[in-house]
């Protein structure tokens, strides 16, 4: 049998909260967020995983070891979150003043990185989840992991857009037959 990814994103920050792009950034969990990562955990409790992969900011390490599976977990340099460049720390509201109609899924972050970028990343993940001897847990961020969701089903990094990933939820992405699928999303 094929494995499964878990997906998990990480809980709330300051930012997050605020709409705040936050890319590389290594802010911490509010007291909100952790709570919703020992939450998170609840659902976790009886899945066993052949490899689990932590974004190395604060805010993602801190989710997975809340959750209960940091004595497990490995940094992945390739599950940081995109690089928002000159975007870091602003919303979108403030981008589109400039930039009207802007979005992270239709336009550039200047001195940052393009969704093709972070697909190259994510696809090595899915490399790495494919081969393991197990289903696998991923914590990382909302934007990179929506990308990861798209490749993961074959489709073209774009296509993250259609998947809203919530704070400190879990997903999980498997398969029917063989065809890559979602098997269940923003889970609490």
């Amino acid at each position: 049998m094929a494995s499964n990814l878990y997906v998990i994103r990480h809980g709330a920050t300051e930012w997050s909260k605020n709409g705040r792009h936050t890319g590389l950034t290594d802010i911490p969990l509010v007291p909100e967020g952790e709570e919703q990562a020992r939450s998170t955990g609840l659902l976790l409790e009886r899945e066993r995983f052949a490899l689990v992969l932590t974004s190395p900011l604060q805010r993602a390490r801190r989710t997975c070891e809340l959750a209960g599976l940091g004595d497990q977990a490995e940094d992945d340099p390739d599950l940081l979150e995109l690089d928002y460049g000159d975007y870091e720390g602003i919303t979108t509201a403030e981008i589109r003043e400039t930039v009207p109609g802007w979005s992270v899924w239709s336009g550039d972050c200047p001195n940052g990185e393009t969704l093709a970028d972070v697909a190259v990343r994510v696809d090595r993940v899915i490399g790495r989840a494919r081969a393991a001897d197990g289903d696998v847990a991923v914590f990382a961020h909302g934007h990179v992991l929506r990308v990861l969701t798209a490749r993961w089903c074959d489709l073209a990094p774009v296509e993250g857009r259609r998947f809203v990933l919530d704070p400190a939820t879990l997903s999980i992405l498997g398969w029917e037959r063989e065809n890559a699928a979602i098997l269940r999303w923003n889970l609490r």
